[in-house]
């Protein structure tokens, strides 16, 4: 047993989020942690880390287990560069071997009992050191950032320096160089393109020791694991087999429990009636007493609350005119040394759908940004066209300390409190997150927000950033169906091809113009 979690009890204000929840991680089991946006797995990550006390329950790890967590919040300090990180992934060992050579400085001092006792540790040591892999420490982390295609960023490059998805590449090679006894990964797809995806996907396949993966990309998800864990209603539930077999087995338990709840609401109506009609009667209220007996200590079957779907329908503006914007050799970047591409010369008319695409820190971000006229291109020009009525979905967003009622009103001031509530409701939102701040939100109900102002505002072209980033698949599903209705424009940056290839009409590959 790696890890034991019991009677887990958790929430925030009068939110509950767990309520005696139990779970176990065995040696070598690749556990995938499912479940709606804000079902708590970001939150059950955060307790079993220690980073979160839970309001009841206890987390027991085994003494010798080390955990590695890839937590996108981690603080990266300016004068570090990619390789010092990397290297930091060793710093045990690095403490290791100053022992070693501590004791090697001691020995002639030693007695003959003493001498032995050295030995013998320095012998542990030094297995220690080459089963990790001391001693080709370079080539390791070498081997690593290329497959993550950190390697071209230049070893040497500040992290200060890094994109979103760069950063994260970064920590999760530091965390793959750790070979942790278990791995704790929160969507670790969000920022990775296709090839580092396949890449990712190889490495979990093959990896001895024991994960516990978040992550709303099913196909990826559903590759890698062989237990899945699914949270609902502040209940965790254990399914042996990969995320299609739990699929399975969830449906059939959902059907049984329906099938069940039918039959004994029945019977309860029968049983009601037969009391109501008898227990007047002389003859017959013994009959009628130990009916109403078996009703008092019947075990009642309760259906979970079904969770409201989202429904996104964008809102249209008039027609613009037939050009969306135009570049003329324009130059990305945000350093007159280091531009991003070469000059771009590309045109996008009305009524395209284009999905933009390239690896990560290629400049799509930026892309977006220049064509918005949000930030200056490093040469050339980026010329809007006429009639454009703009949605923009930016990739991250710090939530200020406005509730979700706040945030859409500052949007629309005409909209009563009830047209308010009902926009955030139709996007997926129940009454207790439309009520919270937005910032104490997960990620998912976040991007559900900011969806929120999108369709209710009326638009003609939509410029997206990552938009499925957090989204969980019901939600993805109903974003896939919107988007392909929408009689506008779009230029949409995303790593799922399974999600854009069914939206967009032409790919922009940045790869092809970068420096």
């Amino acid at each position: 047993m790696i890890l034991n979690v019991e009677n887990l009890s958790h929430g925030f204000g009068d939110r509950a989020i767990f309520n005696n929840v139990s779970f176990r991680l065995l040696k070598g089991e690749h556990i995938g942690l499912v479940g709606a946006n804000g079902e708590g797995k970001s939150t059950f990550m955060n307790i079993v880390t220690g980073k979160l006390m839970p309001d009841e329950g206890k987390v027991q790890w085994n003494k010798n287990v080390r955990a590695g967590y890839l937590d996108q919040h981690a603080v990266l300090e300016k004068g570090m560069t990619i390789r010092d990180v990397l290297k930091s992934a060793f710093a045990f060992l690095f403490e290791l071997e100053a022992k070693m050579n501590d004791i090697c400085d001691h020995l002639a001092d030693a007695d003959e009992e003493q001498m032995n006792e050295m030995m013998e540790e320095l012998g542990t040591i030094q297995d220690l050191l080459t089963n990790h892999d001391f001693y080709v420490i370079d080539s390791k982390v070498e081997e690593v950032a290329r497959a993550l295609g950190i390697l071209e960023l230049g070893l040497d490059k500040d992290v200060t320096e890094l994109s979103g998805g760069q950063r994260t590449k970064v920590l999760l090679a530091k965390l793959l160089l750790e070979k942790p006894d278990i791995l704790l990964l929160d969507e670790p797809t969000n920022y990775l393109d296709e090839n580092h995806i396949e890449w990712l996907k190889r490495y979990l396949l093959e990896y001895e020791n024991a994960f516990i993966l978040i992550s709303h990309d099913m196909e990826f998800l559903n590759s890698v694991v062989n237990i899945i864990y699914h949270m609902e209603n502040q209940e965790l539930n254990r399914y042996v087999g990969n995320y299609e077999d739990y699929l399975k087995v969830y449906e059939m338990k959902k059907n049984q429990l329906e099938a069940a709840y039918k039959r004994q609401q029945q019977e309860i109506e029968e049983l009601k009636d037969f009391v109501a009609r008898n227990k007047a009667r002389v003859a017959t209220r013994n009959m009628a007493m130990s009916r109403q007996k078996k009703l008092d200590k019947m075990e009642v079957i309760e259906l979970a609350a079904e969770k409201p779907k989202p429904e996104f329908n964008f809102k249209n503006a008039r027609t613009s005119g037939k050009i969306i914007f135009e570049t003329t050799d324009m130059v990305l970047g945000y350093e007159k040394d280091k531009p991003l591409s070469t000059p771009l010369n590309l045109r996008m008319e009305r009524g395209e759908k284009i999905a933009l695409v390239g690896c990560n820190g290629i400049g799509k971000s930026t892309f977006l940004k220049s064509v918005l006229g949000l930030i200056n291109p490093l040469e050339g020009k980026s010329v809007l066209g006429d009639y454009l009525h703009i949605g923009y979905f930016e990739q991250e967003v710090k939530g200020g300390s406005n509730t979700c009622i706040e945030e859409i009103w500052e949007e629309f001031p005409s909209y009563t409190q009830y047209e308010v509530r009902s926009a955030l409701a139709k996007c997926g939102l129940m009454t207790k997150h439309i009520e919270s701040q937005v910032r104490v939100l997960s990620g998912g109900e976040q991007a559900k927000v900011r969806l929120c102002k999108l369709i209710n505002k009326e638009t003609n072209i939509l410029l997206l950033d990552e938009p499925t980033n957090h989204l969980d698949v019901d939600a993805k599903d109903e974003l896939k169906r919107a988007l392909q209705e929408y009689n506008g424009s779009i230029l949409l940056v995303c790593h799922e091809p399974e999600f854009y290839n069914d939206v967009v009409t032409k790919v922009w590959n940045l790869e092809e113009y970068s420096r």
